[in-house]
Formats: structure tokens, C-alpha cells, sequence
């Protein structure tokens, strides 16, 4: 089953989620906010996009946004949130993208390209619909945490090896059960500078200052471990 096609199966309870938790609300849109910075006047390709919210609050910044996601399900509630004028369309990240050579500023890849085991066609495609010049702002599961997580459930994995894992996650009374490939960092900037991109970013963020109180017994793991890796490339 193809990523958009499990993320139809959960898109309301996903959403309800998203809008709120400490990982989505309180670290990894924040993070990804202040990366992209000023953006108003911008053209950017929200890939991935889901039910909206970063469109939503890029819009709000006053860039011009097209949002893009495998999931039916989720661009009906993304154009819910964002009226019947946004330009959402389904698209599949592993296939050509539906917009011509040098259409966006700026591409928004949030916690998507650990979904795609063959990253090469995706980063070719991105490259292309960007501007010279333009960025690719990317967030992934950072290896370190994946591989900690599968230490402590069982043999110790090879951080160089690329390879598949399941998850399942508790999401208002749905169990969302989501796979992805891991590849260790090197692997992933090895990928972005053959792709054309040179790396101007690689972060490691904190969560939200307020998360402290609003997230007391999960605070500190977050704050003291980082969950996700994130990266702005600049294409060439």
C-alpha cells in the first residue's frame, strides 16, 4: 500500500493530530518556518502538503503556495482549511511533477522524502520545478533517533544500511501504522549534491519554548535528542 493511500485510511484523525502535538505544532512546522524565514512574494511548492497547515501559514507569510500530496483524502480536508482556490493537487513524489521547468522559489519537502526508498528521480524533479538559485527546505527522521529507537526493541541495526521499518502510532483512537526507509546522513548529502544542490543548512532544532509546559513528560526527551534532521539546499 502506497503512503497516500494509508494516510486516506487515517486523514481525520492524522489531522486532528497534527494540528496540536508537541512533534508536528511544537518542533518540526516551527522549525521549518523559521528556515524558510521571509517569503512573502515567493512562489513555493508545499510537496507533501497534507491537510494544509504549512500552506496555510505560508499563505499567511504571504508567499504564493501550491500544495501537492499522494493522499486524496488529505488535500479534501487541506482544501476544507484552504478554500476552493488553492491549487492542491494530487501528485505522487516518485513521478513527474505537473508544473513546468523553474516554477517555484522555494520547495517545502516536510517529513516526506524518508517515505521513498529511491531518492534520486524525487530530487531530480525538485530540482528541476525550482528556480537557479531557488531552495529546497527538507525535513526527515534523523537516522540517529531511528536507530536508537530499534536498538532499544531489539538487535542493534547497521547505521549504514539502508533499510525499511514499520511504525505504529496511537492518533485519536486510530492506529496509524506508516513505513519508511532510513539511510544514514551521509547517504542523504550524498544524494542532495548529485542532485545539483550544495547545502547551505543542516539543523538540529530544539521544540517550541512553550512545549516545556504544554508537553511536561515529553519535553526534555525532544529537547535533548533530536527527532528530525533538516536541511535547506540551495539549487545550483
Amino acid at each position: 500500500m502506497t503512503p497516500g493511500a494509508r494516510y486516506d485510511e487515517f486523514a481525520e484523525a492524522y489531522t486532528a493530530e497534527n494540528e496540536t502535538s508537541l512533534m508536528n505544532a511544537h518542533y518540526e512546522r516551527p522549525a521549518t518556518l523559521e528556515l524558510a524565514g521571509d517569503v512573502a512574494g515567493r512562489r513555493i511548492l508545499d510537496a507533501g502538503c497534507g491537510a494544509g497547515p504549512l500552506f496555510a501559514a505560508l499563505r499567511d507569510r504571504g508567499a504564493v503556495v501550491s500544495g501537492i500530496d499522494q493522499s486524496a483524502g488529505m488535500l479534501e480536508l487541506a482544501r476544507r482549511r484552504l478554500g476552493a482556490d488553492a491549487d492542491l493537487r494530487v501528485a505522487d513524489l516518485a513521478e513527474p511533477l505537473p508544473f513546468p521547468d523553474d516554477a517555484f522559489d522555494d520547495v517545502i519537502a516536510s517529513l516526506v522524502l524518508h517515505y521513498l526508498e529511491d531518492w534520486k528521480p524525487t530530487l531530480a524533479e525538485l530540482r528541476r520545478v525550482l528556480k537557479t538559485g531557488g531552495r529546497l527546505i527538507a525535513s526527515v527522521n534523523h537516522p540517529f533517533m531511528v536507530n536508537l529507537t530499534h536498538r532499544q526493541a531489539g538487535p542493534r541495526p547497521d547505521y549504514f544500511e539502508q533499510y525499511t521499518w514499520t511504525d505504529e502510532f496511537e492518533m485519536h483512537g486510530r492506529t496509524a501504522r506508516m513505513t519508511f526507509w532510513n539511510r544514514p546522513l551521509h547517504a542523504m548529502t550524498d544524494a542532495f549534491t548529485e542532485a545539483g544542490f550544495r547545502i547551505s543548512v543542516i539543523g538540529e532544532p530544539h521544540p517550541t519554548a512553550e512545549a516545556r509546559e504544554l508537553f511536561p513528560d515529553d519535553f526534555e526527551l525532544l529537547d535533548t535528542f533530536p527527532s528530525f534532521l533538516f536541511f535547506v539546499l540551495e539549487a545550483g
